[in-house]
């Protein structure tokens, strides 16, 4: 197994310094060099890797990204019924522990600055192409084995990714009338009205 050069930990250190400032204060008033007392580093090492702010975000959002999809391949293998995958893939979403918390508050700065970025607007298309792929495979599967109602899975993926997106942000912004509990209350009723329910 080929070793990590040094170039890419730092990298890689840097990165994941900026998503966890961002999470907390948001892009706008991230600074250099608040990733770089984060990440443990000088500001001169971080314009090594990135020029500019702009920079950092937009391999940060790419970086949380990436590690959102590594996080949630395991899912995929360890559930070989897809009713069970689908419901599991689902619930990896919900916003109730520190990692995925943080992941969405980078996710809520990315769409916020994508009104704006063009660049940024391509990467959304490409990670909801990839949200959406990976959900309506699982759909299909389960309609291939009879589990799930007939329909199509794109745009069943989209109903499901859309009020997850939903739900999360009411939760993210300390709704009282959405806790991650209702969350996952929520999506319990809509995949069974949607006939996509596991066996109990």
């Amino acid at each position: 197994m080929p070793r990590v050069s040094v170039e890419a930990q730092r990298r890689e250190q840097i990165l994941s310094a900026a998503c966890e400032v961002i999470s907390e204060i948001g892009f706008k008033s991230l600074r250099i060099a608040d990733v770089a007392k984060r990440a443990g580093t000088s500001t001169g090492t971080v314009h090594y890797y990135f020029t500019t702010k702009r920079d950092v975000m937009h391999a940060a959002f790419e970086h949380n990204f990436a590690h959102s999809l590594d996080r949630r391949k395991p899912i995929l293998d360890e559930y070989p019924d897809p009713r069970e995958r689908l419901r599991a893939f689902i619930a990896s979403y919900l916003p109730e522990d520190q990692v995925t918390l943080r992941a969405w508050h980078v996710w809520a700065e990315l769409w916020v600055e994508a009104l704006h970025d063009s660049d940024l607007q391509e990467l959304n298309e490409r990670v909801y192409g990839e949200w959406r792929r990976t959900v309506a495979a699982i759909i299909r599967d389960g309609q291939d084995a009879g589990y799930f109602a007939d329909g199509d899975p794109v745009i069943r993926a989209n109903a499901l990714i859309s009020m997850i997106d939903g739900l999360a942000l009411q939760v993210l912004l300390g709704s009282r009338n959405m806790t991650v509990e209702r969350m996952r209350t929520a999506c319990d009723e809509v995949l069974q009205a949607f006939g996509l329910a596991p066996a109990q």
